[in-house]
């Protein structure tokens, strides 16, 4: 091959590489998603726990009679808004009547007259009077029981200031119920002049209040 003819080929291929489509460039990488916060989730507070573990705890009182008197009861303790609701009937009770009712300070009724379950439970140290009057009272004052003609009393009430399970000096678990064998008059100490014991029972705990047992975590390394 001659140099013009050289010349010719070189000049062809040159302009052959040049027209040729160059090759195509890489797409670039999709760029990877932000990262998404979590909302942090926020311990209930304190007496916000403290609350659900009372709400949890109740009690119960099976009341037998005293001295032949045929009067007996079961009743039910719920934590209610301020203090515990008592709920549940009586029967066997002298149709048409009142009869004093209250919650006593030892949780014994094995004397045959009720005497073993002691006083009327008093923490405060308070005199006897009318729980949903204006003066003060013990914290075992209730109302009377009211009596239908069948000898059965309803009862459903709130107790402000009792307490279930808390350990407390105004817990009621381990107290007694004494229903007496007339009216409370709200104000004759110490006992409202309500006459003799008719039925005793002993407050048991029903539903413990849960605790939280898990164990506390390390302690954290410096």
């Amino acid at each position: 091959m001659n140099p013009k003819q050289t010349l010719l080929a070189a000049a062809c291929a040159f302009a052959l590489a040049a027209c040729s489509p160059s090759a195509p460039e890489a797409a670039p990488e999709a760029a990877a998603p932000a990262p998404v916060a979590e909302a942090p989730v926020e311990a209930a507070p304190a007496d916000a726990a403290a609350g659900l573990t009372q709400l949890a705890a109740s009690a119960r009182v099976v009341l037998a009679p005293l001295q032949d008197s045929g009067v007996a009861g079961d009743l039910a303790f719920d934590i209610a808004d301020g203090g515990v609701r008592i709920h549940g009937s009586i029967t066997g009770l002298p149709a048409g009547g009142q009869h004093g009712f209250h919650v006593h300070e030892t949780g014994d009724c094995s004397a045959p007259d009720g005497s073993s379950a002691g006083g009327h439970f008093n923490p405060a140290g308070a005199p006897h009077g009318d729980r949903h009057g204006d003066g003060p009272h013990h914290a075992g004052d209730m109302p009377n029981l009211d009596v239908g003609a069948d000898g059965s009393a309803a009862v459903n009430q709130v107790l402000a200031g009792l307490e279930i399970a808390s350990g407390g000096p105004n817990d009621i678990i381990g107290r007694a119920v004494i229903v007496h064998a007339q009216a409370d008059d709200y104000a004759t100490q110490p006992t409202g002049n309500a006459g003799g014991r008719i039925a005793c029972g002993v407050i048991e705990l029903v539903n413990a209040p849960p605790t939280d047992a898990s164990p506390a975590g390390p302690a954290p390394q410096e």
